[in-house]
């Protein structure tokens, strides 16, 4: 299957499926894989049902969608992808990054998959190349695990002052370790000390925070991390209240302060 028929599969469904097929299964299902909550991904989800409406789905109606949300946590999600895929939906929508697609992928090899990615689908295994992805996965990558060098880059310029800046990574993220590598090259390359804290619940960012000043780091960055993302306005907060320069993977965090 090449990527054309896969995302209309994923777009449209059952558009062209049999008569026996609608009588067994009159509204085709959608599995929503995610890594954090329906809060935070509001706006999103605005975005996805109206990206469905465009194609002549409307949930309830005509299309039913099946949500898994993982609240965050990273090791949830290998348990919803295999609920999912045991109810047999017709396609799984993984939202949330890297962890959510490899948890789709790990649960089904027939079942189609789509997925948005910060880092490099073919270097993480979810597809043999970005032109003829293969297998039952296809989607879009926004390369902020990539970029995460050059925004350390653009921030030490900032705050050339900061001769310690800190890095915020989530442990549970399996691309943490490569965004530590990744970034320390930066930090050598400018002549900075990069000091690494870790979090991965809402508690542990408030400790991070406390760690970071002890650290007397200059600045800070956060690595890129969905579950950050839905803790933006909690992350800014604490920035701005402790006059820290941070940069971030998205514009949502600055959004969240205005």
């Amino acid at each position: 299957m090449n990527r054309r028929e896969l995302m209309l599969l994923a777009a449209g469904m059952v558009t062209a499926a049999p008569p026996l097929r609608a009588q067994q299964k009159p509204m085709p299902v959608i599995g929503f894989l995610g890594l954090t909550s329906p809060g935070p991904n509001g706006r999103s989800m605005v975005e996805f049902r109206k990206g469905l409406s465009e194609t002549g789905y409307v949930e309830g109606q005509n299309v039913a969608i099946e949500y898994r949300w993982a609240g965050g946590d990273y090791e949830q999600l290998p348990a919803l992808a295999a609920d999912l895929a045991t109810r047999k939906v017709d396609v799984i929508v993984a939202q949330g990054g890297t962890a959510v697609a490899l948890a789709a992928q790990g649960a089904t090899s027939t079942i189609p998959i789509v997925f948005i990615v910060g880092g490099d689908p073919v270097g993480d295994g979810l597809v043999a190349s970005l032109a003829r992805p293969g297998g039952n996965l296809t989607g879009a990558t926004i390369i902020t695990v990539e970029l995460m060098p050059k925004r350390f880059e653009l921030l030490s310029e900032l705050v050339p002052q900061a001769n310690v800046i800190a890095l915020l990574v989530n442990p549970k993220n399996p691309l943490s370790e490569r965004m530590i590598r990744d970034v320390q090259g930066a930090a050598s390359t400018k002549g900075v000390q990069l000091r690494t804290v870790m979090a991965s619940t809402e508690s542990e960012i408030g400790a991070a925070f406390a760690t970071f000043m002890r650290l007397h780091a200059g600045a800070l960055a956060v690595g890129a991390d969905s579950f950050f993302t839905s803790r933006r306005e909690q992350l800014v907060a604490l920035a701005s209240r402790n006059a820290v320069p941070a940069i971030y993977e998205g514009r949502g965090f600055t959004d969240s302060a205005a």
